[in-house]
């Protein structure tokens, strides 16, 4: 097969199964609209022309900006792939502070924003970021042009001469990611990493031309992006919405009915807390039956098959409540890919023991972004793993001292792997490492293998090397600056966040008690110790105030949702001969603090 650039494959779905709904997603006034694949090529070329026309030239960088994934932002998106000119998208939550940096580092010529407050807030970063030229939209805005009014009918000539230049190990984007001391970074990807992933995707999923997908991650994740590319390469029918709809009689899972979706860890455990929700709200034998039936999947496995009794337990259960869950979903889904962060086995159990085929997938934006998936076939998917590797990528396990036995640093050879971080080679150095002359790359995730079915490995993770945290949502948070900011509190002596595989941030907080001695002087409140004064109300209450005054300083998803406060000081060496909670020179050992404190951790997320 010869070599793909990533626009190729929208014009081999025109050449081999047009779709009449390529592309869809709701309508302003109710309702769906949707656009054929020859609507969409003919929009693409007319908008390659159009930025072509406003002086953009190949390697020239133009950011996007959407709460909402829309089917214009993928014509712009292949406008651009086509001619040679790099999108750089952006999250729409994150500080204005951030929004400068990356315009100004990409040297985004041009902006297309989607709806809400997403133009004000590139605006206001232009005013430090001289090199935007202009704000385009992608609706209606009293002080900006839409993007509708690049589509040029100009002749197409350039264009067809530009995209038959473009070469397959050409960096087609710089998506930017977060940074453990701040600054974003912006990774270097080419149409070959991202090809690479959608190939060895097509081999794992049931898809048919025609099936219907639901697309409701941000774009501005590869995740979600590469995974339109590839549903555009299986000639699926991609309808964008958001999370605020998904459920209910009518919801958009009901109305698309989908075939196929992605989703991160954090979404899926919302799905099943409502599963549950509706579990409590029930009465009498239905109760007892939904809940006979929940406990049923405690003991699924992967490749599970119930015989005698078993079988008809669990042929009882899906015949009353199994069904409805999937129903609840549309009744049609052959799978769900969740990705970014670790998917909790409790999720992994309810969903495919009710028949919701669910995959996880391990990688990095670093390496477009897949290195392992767990497979539909028999042997190929084990609970507490992320899979086996995908075809053609390496991985060692590099071990340490600070890790278990069999444990270490996962480093991994793909043909996905970055060209390297923009305008940053010692960034990039830092994570590219040349083995026998061979590109490695080091993950910063530490890992082990896992025989499973047949003696295939499988791999685990286990942890992270980078202190940089990683919700369930898929976000990056960096807990140094936001600790940081704690212990500059007089009332604030220690301070961990944590977050990892977790729905939002939270923070353990050991108060100091010279401090919060005199705050409960002043206040009336009569000390006795620590042990009963983290539990006070009132204490309580003035830390929640804390929080509420340091969040506005940081990304909504870095912010500090709950925190428990501890009475024992963390120290270097503990008495008892116990694990100490800090390191010789002070820094916090984290596993060490997660393991003790795992209890009070739980009960912030219940």
């Amino acid at each position: 097969m010869a070599e793909k650039r990533l626009f190729d494959y929208l014009y081999d779905q025109l050449e081999q199964f047009p779709q009449e709904k390529a592309f869809g997603c709701k309508k302003e006034n109710g309702g769906w609209r949707h656009l054929s694949t020859s609507e969409v090529v003919d929009r693409v070329n007319r908008a390659s022309q159009g930025l072509l026309d406003i002086g953009l030239r190949p390697g020239d960088k133009v950011a996007t900006l959407v709460y909402k994934t829309t089917p214009e932002w993928v014509i712009m998106d292949y406008a651009m792939l086509q001619i040679g000119v790099l999108n750089v998208p952006m999250y729409p939550t994150i500080s204005a502070r951030e929004y400068e940096y990356i315009l100004n580092e990409s040297e985004a010529q041009y902006c297309l924003v989607g709806d809400g407050d997403l133009y004000d807030k590139v605006r206001l970063a232009q005013k430090n970021a001289p090199g935007l030229k202009e704000i385009f939209t992608f609706s209606d805005h009293p002080e900006a042009r839409r993007w509708d009014t690049l589509l040029s009918n100009a002749d197409q000539s350039e264009v067809a001469r530009i995209k038959a230049g473009i070469k397959p190990d050409e960096v087609m984007t710089l998506v930017y990611t977060s940074g453990t001391t701040g600054n974003p970074k912006g990774v270097m990807l080419t149409h070959n990493n991202v090809v690479f992933n959608i190939e060895a995707l097509r081999s794992m999923l049931p898809f048919t031309p025609g099936d219907r997908v639901l697309s409701f991650l941000p774009v501005s994740h590869i995740f979600e992006r590469v995974a339109i590319y590839a549903f555009t390469a299986f000639g699926g029918n991609v309808t964008f919405t958001g999370t605020d709809n998904l459920g209910g009689e009518t919801g958009d899972f009901q109305a698309i009915r989908p075939n196929f979706f992605t989703a991160v860890p954090r979404l899926l455990e919302k799905v099943y807390d409502k599963i549950i929700a509706k579990g409590l709200e029930l009465k009498g034998l239905k109760r007892i039956l939904f809940f006979w039936a929940l406990k049923l999947t405690d003991n699924w496995e992967f490749d599970y098959k119930p015989s005698g009794l078993a079988a008809l337990k669990w042929a009882v259960a899906d015949a009353l409540i199994f069904k409805k869950w999937r129903a609840a979903m549309g009744g049609a889904v052959k799978t769900v890919i969740t990705g970014a962060s670790a998917c909790p086995l409790r999720v992994m159990r309810t969903f495919n023991a009710a028949g919701i085929v669910l995959r996880e997938g391990y990688g990095m934006t670093e390496v477009a972004p897949a290195l392992t998936f767990s497979r539909l076939e028999p042997g190929t998917a084990l609970l507490g793993t992320v899979g086996p590797l995908l075809e053609r990528v390496e991985v060692q396990i590099e071990p340490s001292p600070d890790y278990r036995p069999g444990e270490g640093e996962i480093i991994a050879k793909s043909p996905g792997t970055m060209v390297g971080y923009y305008k940053q080679p010692e960034q990039t150095d830092g994570i590219i490492r040349s083995v026998n002359g061979e590109r490695w790359i080091a993950t910063g995730d530490v890992g082990t293998w896992v025989e499973g079915p047949g003696g295939k490995k499988f791999l685990k993770i286990t942890d992270r090397k980078k202190e940089l945290l990683k919700t369930s949502g898929g976000k990056y948070v960096a807990p140094a600056p936001i600790e940081s900011a704690l212990k500059e509190h007089y009332l604030v002596e220690q301070a961990m966040v944590v977050g990892d595989n977790l729905k939002f941030v939270s923070a353990l907080i050991v108060p100091a008690e010279e401090g919060l001695r005199d705050w409960c002087q002043r206040h009336g409140i009569v000390w006795t110790n620590m042990s009963e004064m983290v539990r006070h109300p009132e204490v309580k209450k003035r830390y929640d105030m804390l929080l509420e005054r340091l969040n506005p300083h940081f990304a909504q998803y870095e912010q500090v949702k709950k925190c428990t406060l501890l009475p024992t000081v963390w120290e270097p060496v503990k008495a008892d001969g116990s694990d100490a909670e800090l390191t010789p020179t002070l820094k916090l050992k984290r596993r060490v603090i997660l393991e003790k404190y795992q209890g009070e951790i739980q009960a912030m997320y219940q």
